[in-house]
């Protein structure tokens, strides 16, 4: 039996138009009667448009954000997340100046991104919040992660250089087809330490934890969990994997991964 589905967002839950499809929300529902707790676990931030989706997922549950670093259950603001050390933040901000990249941080409830490139602009329209330019060390909270926003031609560069200390994970997003993303946790943070906390939470065994998903990021949780189900869209490695696969997300695949949770 499944008792707990971690769904992944973007190419999983939220389609190339940036929407859900509205039977996925009926699926939802059903998911729900029939038992199961149902988790986001995305890279996305625990605020905008991706808190919206988990209070619809389940507004009285735990959630995975930011590739694990912030693990919140949305009633209470508990948190389990893990924070960056000081001096690695800084280093990362005096990068992004002295190369004029991309960089955003992020605590659990807020964000800094202090370049003006449409990129940033065009990344906060996709997390459903005003976009401000702002000075990144003026972020008055715990850093739970930090993330690269960059042309695809740009990722084997960044992915190459030091992060001396910190894990690294380079992540897609289809409403951003022309951008890679690169995510900066704590060393020993990702989404399959981050589940493994929830359904420790929930008193879930691993083997009837069921995730969907479709990117790199969610390699290590696909390989933790006991039924790893991958979107047609899914990259090659996910594919891999995977015990069960499932059409594209802009063809209900999450449709029929939730439906496939209930025969397990």
């Amino acid at each position: 039996m499944i008792d707990l589905i971690c769904v992944d967002v973007d190419g999983t839950l939220v389609g190339s138009s940036g929407d859900v499809l509205p039977a996925v929300w009926e699926a939802v529902e059903r998911a729900r009667a029939d038992g199961a707790r149902l988790v986001i676990c995305s890279g996305r931030p625990a605020f905008g448009l991706t808190r919206a989706l988990a209070e619809r997922l389940d507004p009285e549950g735990w959630h995975v954000f930011q590739n694990g670093a912030s693990i919140v259950h949305l009633p209470t603001g508990r948190s389990r997340s893990s924070c960056l050390p000081r001096p690695a933040v800084e280093a990362l901000v005096a990068r992004a100046r002295q190369t004029g990249r991309v960089l955003e941080l992020y605590s659990d409830t807020d964000y800094r991104v202090e370049s003006t490139d449409e990129r940033a602009e065009r990344h906060a329209g996709l997390l459903g919040v005003p976009f401000r330019s702002r000075d990144l060390l003026s972020l008055d909270a715990d850093v739970v992660r930090a993330q690269w926003v960059l042309s695809h031609a740009e990722l084997p560069l960044v992915l190459g250089e030091p992060h001396e200390g910190l894990a690294v994970a380079a992540s897609t997003s289809p409403v951003m087809p022309d951008t890679s993303f690169i995510s900066v946790t704590a060393p020993g943070v990702s989404k399959a330490t981050a589940v493994r906390s929830v359904a420790a939470e929930y008193g879930v065994p691993l083997e009837r934890v069921m995730m969907v998903g479709d990117g790199a990021n969610d390699l290590e949780v696909m390989q933790t969990v006991g039924t790893p189900v991958a979107m047609g869209n899914a990259e090659p490695e996910i594919l891999a994997v995977a015990r069960h696969h499932v059409p594209h997300v802009d063809r209900g695949g999450l449709i029929e991964a939730l439906a496939l949770a209930a025969t397990l």
